[in-house]
This record gives C-alpha cells, structure tokens and sequence, in this order.
C-alpha cells in the first residue's frame, strides 16, 4: 500500500485535519501538536507539525498555512520514509 492510499483511508475516516495554504485549495493532512521540553525541563513548548503526501501538497520553509482557523508558518520540510510523504516543522503565528 502506498502512502496516498493510506492518507485517503484516514481522510475518508475523519481522521485528517482540513488545511488551507495561502491561495490554494483545502488538503488533509496529519496535525500534531505535542509538547516539547526545553529549557533543561523546566518549561513545554509546542511543536507544530503536519504529515502529508508528497503527491497533494508543496510546502516550502516561510509559506503560511491555516489549520482550524489559527495561521501558521512553515519552518521546515523535510522527507520521511521513501520520501512520498512530509513532514512540516510549523510556527504559529
């Protein structure tokens, strides 16, 4: 199974959350929000993130992305796996 084929299976789910790039169509993508410790554990930090397939959606370090009506820039995109899905590093804004 590729990894379109399982992004679809959990959009049909309900299981994606639905983003908006700036000018661009509405995409379903894997929305994380999990604390992070910094400081040497004295304090958490969110870090934002989206997993997609490479084949649905192109992200590049400084695009804006709305997620659930909060607005978010993209920091940084890197390759998983085989390189057919993404995962983008985001800030809030």
């Amino acid at each position: 199974m590729d990894v379109t084929t399982l992004y679809e299976a959990a959009r049909n789910a309900g299981l994606l959350t639905a983003v908006t790039v700036a000018g661009g169509p509405v995409v379903h993508c894997g929305f994380r929000a999990p604390d992070e410790t910094v400081l040497d554990g004295f304090a958490l930090s969110r870090d934002y993130q989206l997993d997609y397939p490479a084949a649905w959606l192109t992200l590049a370090a400084g695009d804006t992305v709305e997620v659930a009506g909060a607005a978010y820039q993209v920091r940084d995109v890197r390759a998983i796996g085989d390189g057919t899905e993404r995962r983008a590093s985001l800030s809030q804004l």
